[in-house]
C-alpha cells in the first residue's frame, strides 16, 4: 500500500487501508457495520470487524439453547422404564440376530450349478473343473 500511493500522507493511506479491508470482508451484516462505523484506520476497522463478528455468534448460538426442568423422584421411575425396555429391545435384537446366522434352507429350491435340490449355487459345494487349479 505505501509503495502504490507514495506521494499521499499516512492518514490518506490508513484511511484507503481501513475501506479497502472493508470491501474484502465477506459477509454482507458485518461489512455493512463494519462501513457504518467509519473507521479511520485499518486497526480500528479490523478490531470493529471482530468484535461485531464475536457478538453476531454468540447471538446466534444463545437461541439455539434450551432451558431444562428438573423433577425430583419422577426421573427415577422413567430410568428404570428406559431400562427395562433397552435390556428387552437388546434380548430382541440378540434372538434376532442369533436366528439370522443360521441360513434357512428350502428343500424345494434347485441349485443351477449341479441341479440338486436343497440350496442355491452361490451355497454349492460341488466342485467345478476351473476350481481345481
Amino acid at each position: 500500500m505505501s509503495l502504490a500511493y507514495t506521494e499521499c500522507f499516512q492518514d490518506v493511506r490508513d484511511s484507503l487501508a481501513a475501506q479497502y479491508f472493508v470491501d474484502t470482508i465477506r459477509d454482507d451484516d458485518t461489512q455493512h457495520a463494519t462501513r457504518l462505523m467509519n473507521a479511520k484506520d485499518l486497526k480500528s476497522a479490523l478490531a470493529y470487524s471482530m468484535k461485531y463478528e464475536a457478538a453476531k455468534t454468540v447471538s446466534k448460538t444463545s437461541r439455539n439453547v434450551r432451558s431444562i426442568e428438573i423433577e425430583d423422584g419422577t426421573g427415577k421411575e422413567k430410568d428404570e422404564k428406559f431400562d427395562s425396555l433397552l435390556k428387552t429391545l437388546e434380548k430382541l435384537l440378540n434372538s434376532h440376530v442369533a436366528g439370522k446366522k443360521t441360513p434357512r434352507r428350502n428343500p424345494n429350491v434347485t441349485c443351477w450349478k449341479c441341479n440338486k435340490k436343497g440350496h442355491v449355487q452361490r451355497e454349492c459345494q460341488t466342485i467345478s473343473p476351473n476350481q481345481e487349479n
